[in-house]
């Protein structure tokens, strides 16, 4: 309870700083210092030191793992902040708004990680996308952040009318909002759920898999990430994904026996899309940031493996995929913001002219390849690992497999084209020393992840 009030109170905070503080660099380091104050109030509340209590009469549940995904999630933001946050000042005239945008996502997000019910569920969905639309459409001298804002808006309010759907006969069902398994058959074994219940939860199935970009509901991925400003994109397809998996992950944990075998049949289907469309798409783009885009899809295919299984390992992959997934694509989102050209070509000889970004750039694309030694390598074997265990399902991690050594493919042409390609790669204006120090401290601690994910992991259980 303390992140989500008080990420909504932060918010409040910076839309007034806008009027009081006419210093655009200054509300940088409020937002960050709130990011810090949210993050230490979100521990206190994991380890019992003080939490605000408020019945929700059982709306919310507020469990180890949703509080640990939350630090994540601020943690992560405050690395993007303090990264980027010269970059979203010069997105616009109205910073702090930006900025007040973001927590209320977080508001949504905390909710997310804690909802026990549909109607928390819907809620937390609308408190996190109503923000987006609005940040995708912030550049507004530019007509492809005005169609991507307007594509987002669009194909979100379309997925949401699904999910009330959904909702609408779930409730009709069972006559609850609530999450609670149907009782089991003492004749036949097998749980009692409903038709009207098994069609709600395929389009809240449906609903939810537009959210994070799942194949065949990805569609509006691509466009939306390419036309909204660079240094939001990186915010949507890290955080923003990542909570849209966490409530994924909740909302499924306990009924997927009410759909029988059908459900993972329907999954393998999904992941196996996901990955193919994802990965075989961003092997013929021109531009980084449509590869990025696609690239984000491909990732949530391995995302979609915390939902195939459901035992430890599926928790602790999910976190460290967050963390790896989050620190490597807001590290080459930074990196993509300083160049002038986003094409492969742009990123032609970067090395000669700025080895730290070019440095700083490999190293995340290493870990979204899934090379060893960085966080990506072990977030991808948790997910696989978690699948194994599972049983029976051996051959869909094959093919996961040979996707990622697809996925080698297009992030080593932007190696490349930095280390191994004549060019005049060239930047907007010159890179100060504070970005690259955090860059470096970036990288840094990709490989201290990937080197001891025992650092991220321990914090689940100690």
């Amino acid at each position: 309870m303390n992140a989500i009030i008080l990420s909504a109170l932060l918010g409040v905070v910076m839309m007034f700083s806008g009027i009081i503080i006419k210093e655009k660099s200054a509300l940088k380091y409020i937002a960050a210092a709130g990011l810090l104050l949210l993050l230490i109030a979100n521990l206190m509340h994991t380890y019992g030191i003080y939490q605000v209590r408020i019945d929700t009469h059982g709306l919310l549940d507020f469990q180890k793992f949703g509080l640990f995904f939350n630090s994540i999630v601020f943690a992560a933001t405050l690395v993007y902040v303090l990264l980027s946050g010269k970059d979203i000042e010069n997105t616009g005239l109205n910073v702090a708004e930006y900025f007040a945008l973001i927590f209320f996502v977080l508001c949504g997000a905390s909710i997310l990680s804690a909802y026990n019910g549909l109607l928390m569920l819907f809620l937390g969905i609308e408190i996190l996308s109503i923000p987006l639309y609005i940040l995708t459409g912030a550049d507004k001298r530019n007509m492809k952040s005005n169609e991507a804002a307007l594509k987002y808006f669009l194909m979100g309010s379309f997925s949401t009318g699904i999910m009330l759907m959904g909702i609408a006969l779930v409730y009709g069902a069972t006559g609850s909002f609530g999450m609670t398994p149907p009782p089991v058959n003492p004749v036949t074994g097998l749980y009692q759920g409903s038709f009207l219940e098994v069609a709600g939860l395929l389009l809240l199935f449906v609903s939810m898999a537009f959210k994070v970009s799942a194949a065949p509901f990805h569609f509006w991925t691509p466009d939306v990430y390419d036309g909204a400003p660079s240094v939001f994109t990186s915010f949507m397809a890290t955080i923003v994904k990542a909570a849209g998996f966490i409530a994924f992950i909740r909302l499924f944990a306990g009924h997927t026996t009410i759909l029988g075998p059908t459900w993972k049949i329907i999954l393998s289907f999904v992941i196996i899309a996901t990955l193919l469309i994802g990965n075989i798409t961003a092997v013929f783009q021109q531009s980084v940031k449509r590869m990025l885009a696609y690239s984000s899809i491909a990732q949530a295919g391995f995302m979609l493996f915390a939902l195939y299984s459901n035992n430890d390992l599926t928790q602790e992959g999910i976190l460290l995929y967050t963390v790896a997934y989050s620190l490597a694509t807001i590290g080459i989102f930074a990196v993509l913001i300083k160049m002038k050209d986003y094409t492969y070509d742009g990123f032609n000889g970067l090395a000669k002219k700025q080895p730290v970004l070019a440095f700083g750039a490999t190293v995340c694309l290493l870990s979204l390849a899934g090379i060893p030694s960085t966080a990506g390598f072990f977030a991808k074997y948790y997910m696989l690992a978690a699948t194994i265990k599972e049983g029976g399902a051996f051959w869909l991690v094959i093919v996961a497999v040979l996707f990622a050594a697809v996925s080698a493919y297009y992030y080593f042409r932007v190696i490349q084209a930095m280390y191994f390609k004549d060019g005049d790669a060239e930047t907007h204006g010159p890179i100060s020393n504070g970005f690259k120090y955090a860059l470096l401290l970036l990288s840094a601690l990709i490989v201290l992840v990937g080197i001891m994910p025992s650092v991220v992991l321990n914090w689940l259980y100690f």
